[in-house]
């Protein structure tokens, strides 16, 4: 198997640390972005008390009733608040929907649960914590790219990012699946950096530059963090959108399952993702076209079948 280089960094070594250490963790987070797009972070703003919380509400909701939790689907949202079925959404170019449904909250104008009555607010702490950490991250990111520190906080401030509850749901019949079928097929995420809170089980992977499957597994309470498709985008390739994916369990554990809350964090729409110019040189040529944010994540979840 593949050596891949996913290093643990302490957030703190960024918020509270010497000049030293602070361009230290900007340099490493930049070197893993760079190589593999993923990093595992530690001292990030939650404690297990909130994370165990989160994910007691979080499969509470999903325990509901079908009939309850439809109740939640807002038609012409796109999925991007509320609750989302099973079958809606799949992965860029497959053929069969991921075995998933899951629940999305942004920054207002979020549907209520009343079945339950602590949901709303917990995942709204957990919302304002990520966003807080992955700020910080993106100041960290800047520096690497030689831009300000604060060079994303305008665009992301107040910006369209979504904390996404996910529910993979247990496979009663594995023989009745379509043969590609998986829980999340494989992907890059649309927007600039993920944060992703452990998960109830194993199964998330990477695939490295020579072509395998790394899984990819969490140290206690720290959170995984991968560029989405915006930041590569912006550094015209510099900095890595990671391909990655939810394998379907061993067979002993099909009937059963796994929870997971990723952070994607969004800046505002109308945020340009035109490459940087400091990006730009004879070996690497410009290879995106202009386009805002706005219109990236439209495009985008046309392609994932959540937006007709």
């Amino acid at each position: 198997m593949a050596n891949i280089n996913i290093p643990r960094l302490d957030l703190h070594d960024y918020t509270q640390g010497t000049a030293r250490q602070r361009h230290q963790f900007s340099q490493d987070i930049g070197h893993a972005f760079n190589e593999t797009g993923f990093v595992t972070i530690a001292n990030h703003g939650m404690d297990k008390a909130l994370i165990d919380e989160l994910y007691h509400v979080v499969q509470a909701f999903f325990a509901l009733p079908d009939d309850i939790k439809s109740n939640y689907e807002i038609p012409g949202l796109a999925g991007q608040r509320g609750y989302t079925s099973k079958g809606r959404e799949k992965a860029k170019d497959a053929k069969v929907p991921d075995l998933k449904e899951f629940w999305q909250r942004g920054q207002d104008e979020n549907p209520i649960v009343d079945e339950l009555p602590r949901f709303d607010m917990v995942t709204g702490n957990v919302f304002r914590r990520l966003e807080s950490a992955g700020r910080e991250l993106l100041k960290a990111i800047a520096v690497y790219l030689g831009l300000t520190e604060d060079y994303f906080e305008s665009k992301v401030e107040r910006g369209n990012s979504i904390l996404r509850a996910i529910h993979y749901f247990p496979i009663d019949d594995p023989d009745s699946l379509p043969g590609d079928a998986v829980r999340a097929g494989a992907h890059e995420d649309i927007n600039l950096i993920t944060l992703l809170i452990g998960a109830s089980a194993d199964g998330l992977e990477v695939l490295t530059r020579d072509g395998t499957w790394y899984p990819v597994k969490a140290h206690g309470e720290d959170i995984v963090v991968n560029v989405g498709d915006m930041l590569q985008r912006l550094t015209n390739n510099k900095l890595k959108s990671t391909t990655h994916r939810v394998v379907n369990p061993p067979r002993e554990l099909v009937k059963t399952s796994r929870f997971s809350v990723p952070f994607f964090l969004h800046p505002k729409a109308d945020m340009s993702l035109a490459v940087l110019e400091s990006c730009i040189n004879a070996e690497h040529p410009k290879a995106y076209a202009d386009v805002t944010a706005g219109e990236y994540l439209d495009e985008r979840l046309r392609e994932i079948g959540l937006k007709m």
